[in-house]
């Protein structure tokens, strides 16, 4: 079974440096899954922070699943992120000493099923570093045409 993309945030990479990627579990309730499996949900707005030693996906909007009516789960509530204290520490410390920010890059089924969440460590773009990126980008397009006329 091939890793299924359920959510995808494109604006994270434009808005921030991607400095580290590592990837987390969710605790989620039954009818959050039954509506991931569906491929309806949202992390473009969402972020991760660290409470009291455990890190949290706060502002992910995963839909209610309509055939679960009265057990079904509120769309935008904090999830909890599962993952080993060594990863906890490093990402807090990112966060307090460096001012950098996790951004949830991805949100897939694994091959074996499970929904995991690719968390970015990510510090801000300034207007400047956008600009100095799309230059860039645009070269490397003029560059590759130049060498593919040149053939």
């Amino acid at each position: 079974m091939p890793v299924r993309l359920v959510a995808q945030n494109r604006r994270a990479r434009r808005d921030y440096f991607i400095e580290d990627v590592l990837e987390a579990g969710m605790q989620l309730s039954g009818s959050e899954v039954k509506s991931l499996r569906e491929g309806r949900g949202s992390i473009v707005e969402a972020y991760a922070v660290e409470r009291s030693g455990e890190v949290f996906l706060v502002n992910a909007h995963i839909p209610e699943y309509k055939p679960a009516r009265h057990f079904g789960h509120t769309a935008k509530r904090p999830r909890k992120l599962l993952l080993h204290r060594r990863e906890i520490d490093r990402l807090a410390g990112a966060v307090r000493r460096e001012g950098a920010t996790i951004v949830p890059l991805k949100l897939y089924f694994n091959e074996r099923g499970r929904a995991k969440l690719e968390l970015g460590l990510a510090r801000g773009k300034r207007k400047v570093d956008k600009r100095h990126a799309i230059k860039e980008r645009d070269w490397k397009r003029d560059k590759q045409r130049l060498m593919k006329m040149r053939e």
